[in-house]
């Protein structure tokens, strides 16, 4: 059972100069929109999160609409076009990784979505370390090239991509802010996303 309790005053403030995007994300366990931030000069691209009591919690929204609302209210309109990251597709890709078809698109958006949303929680020790053999593995499915990976890039894309998924089926959210937060969000959590 998913645990309720009720939001105090979060630290809402958007850091930095980039404007949010909306970004939709629909997998098995958990669909939402959230906010993505894109980085300024050298700055990194991140997943919005909010911070409440030491505590990073990402905002989530059932809609687009509400989503951007919500940036509207903090002073940084979200910009208009709704990317989506179809993360279903990877976590049936990542049941039977070794028989079937990568998804080159999804797995590539997964990959870079994983990056952010730990960034966003500041909790990036929980992707595994990233070497040579992840640059070349990114190399070629960015390329669309996955079919050419080494057994050792598959392993590593395998790792990295489960890592991310997890930490998105599992990481705190704020579901409208200021209004209610369900921790971890349970299954089926924001199913219309």
């Amino acid at each position: 059972m998913t645990v309720v309790e009720t939001v105090g005053r979060e630290n809402d403030s958007f850091p930095g100069d980039g404007r949010p995007h909306t970004y939709r994300v629909r997998g098995h366990d958990r669909s939402a929109v959230v906010l993505w931030i894109g980085g300024q000069a050298d700055e990194p691209d991140r997943v919005y999160a909010l911070t409440e009591s030491g505590h990073p919690r990402v905002p989530v929204f059932v809609t687009v609409r509400q989503a951007r609302l919500y940036a509207s209210r903090r002073g940084r309109p979200a910009v208009s076009d709704a990317a989506t990251l179809e993360l279903f597709r990877v976590q049936h890709w990542l049941a039977d990784p070794v028989r079937r078809k990568v998804p080159p698109g999804a797995v590539l958006d997964t990959w870079n979505f994983s990056e952010d949303l730990a960034r966003g929680l500041d909790a990036s020790g929980r992707l595994p370390e990233q070497g040579v053999v992840h640059d070349s593995a990114y190399e070629k499915l960015f390329g669309g090239e996955c079919a050419t990976w080494t057994t050792d890039e598959r392993h590593a894309v395998v790792e990295l991509v489960a890592a991310g998924v997890e930490l998105w089926s599992s990481c705190p959210v704020a579901v409208n802010p200021r209004s209610v937060i369900f921790p971890g969000g349970g299954p089926g959590f924001l199913r219309g996303a």
